[in-house]
């Protein structure tokens, strides 16, 4: 399935209706301060079109629910990255070299990291960065007993921000970023290459090993974000769950619905919650309308072309290197000097 790409070869959704204004909380509410989670989905409520990010997916249950996602007929990506780290292993293990320090962006469950860990000649220390702190440390744990050579130290932290990662080993080799899943598609444009900038000056003397979702056909797009059993309306649902949970806020989950389409001329996949009727909601003291149809954005999903993240990847301060793609041209990893 290997199949390398040196440089030298590469070649109906109803709209929103406006948000109606915010009613103004009753003098008796007792607004509480709030956490990020808090805050942001306030802020999100107020503007229009409404939106939240979608790094508050992942609590606990999010993360679970991501997952299944993953384990799902339809959802391609997962599996198809899976392959080609397993067999393009030894060639990314030669571009990354010995002793490297893996930081991986978005952890998760640190399911793919394994086969990249197989892979590398005595690989030093790993140090997975992920928002959901509960779900990281638990898996750190069974990758700690996986792996008892390695030193393995989980850093519960949002990593779209600046942070300061702990000083280099004594005897470590490159240290390397490890960023799959296409996660990169999750950020607009700009947040992209912020991103990636960040990631080039925190990574500069090692690289990027980065897995990217290429541009397809839209129904087989589609399918995977609007699956036969649910679980991705499941999982883009619960952030209105946590929400209840959390912030005392009333959504009733079974007023709002998952709605993911392909939005061709943009390369993206739009996730969205719908509002089934008008409705009320109250968070933290204050109330908000809703009108039938209305929606909360939740989720973009960026494709790329091989030779778009490269000028991205370039634009970024990285020298782009390898590429491996599978044969039916699903999916990319690419390798990035810093």
């Amino acid at each position: 399935m290997r199949n390398p790409i040196s440089s030298s070869s590469l070649s109906s959704f109803v709209p929103a209706k406006a948000s109606q204004k915010p009613r103004a909380a009753s003098p008796a509410a007792a607004a509480t301060p709030l956490s990020e989670f808090g805050r942001e989905m306030q802020a999100g409520l107020a503007r229009s079109p409404r939106s939240i990010s979608p790094k508050f997916f992942y609590d606990a249950a999010g993360s679970q629910l991501f997952d299944r996602i993953c384990e799902l007929p339809e959802y391609y990506p997962t599996r198809t990255e899976l392959r080609i780290l397993g067999e393009c292993a030894g060639e990314i293990a030669g571009q990354i070299g010995p002793n490297a320090e893996i930081v991986e962006f978005g952890a998760g469950s640190l399911t793919k990291v394994r086969l990249l860990l197989d892979a590398l000649e005595t690989p030093k220390r790993y140090l997975p960065i992920d928002i959901s702190g509960e779900h990281l440390e638990a898996a750190a744990e069974r990758l700690k007993a996986d792996y008892p050579e390695l030193v393995v130290q989980p850093i519960a932290a949002d990593y779209t921000m600046p942070l300061v990662l702990p000083a280099p080993m004594a005897g470590a080799g490159r240290r390397v970023g490890f960023f799959p899943g296409s996660t990169i598609g999750n950020f607009e444009p700009d947040e992209a290459l912020a991103f990636l900038q960040l990631a080039a000056r925190m990574l500069r003397g090692g690289g990027l090993l980065i897995g990217v979702d290429l541009v397809k056909d839209p129904g087989r797009l589609h399918a995977a974000y609007n699956d036969a059993q649910g679980v991705t309306g499941e999982f883009n649902l619960n952030l209105l769950r946590r929400a209840n949970a959390e912030l005392d806020a009333d959504f009733d989950l079974d007023g709002f619905s998952h709605a993911a389409f392909y939005n061709a001329p943009r390369q993206r996949i739009e996730m969205h919650l719908v509002s089934r009727r008008a409705q009320s909601v109250s968070l933290n003291g204050e109330v908000f309308g809703f009108a039938e149809g209305e929606t909360i954005h939740t989720e973009y999903s960026h494709k790329f072309t091989v030779e778009g993240l490269r000028a991205l990847a370039v634009r970024a301060g990285f020298k782009p290197g390898a590429v491996w793609v599978d044969p039916e041209r699903l999916f990319s990893v690419h390798w990035l000097a810093a």
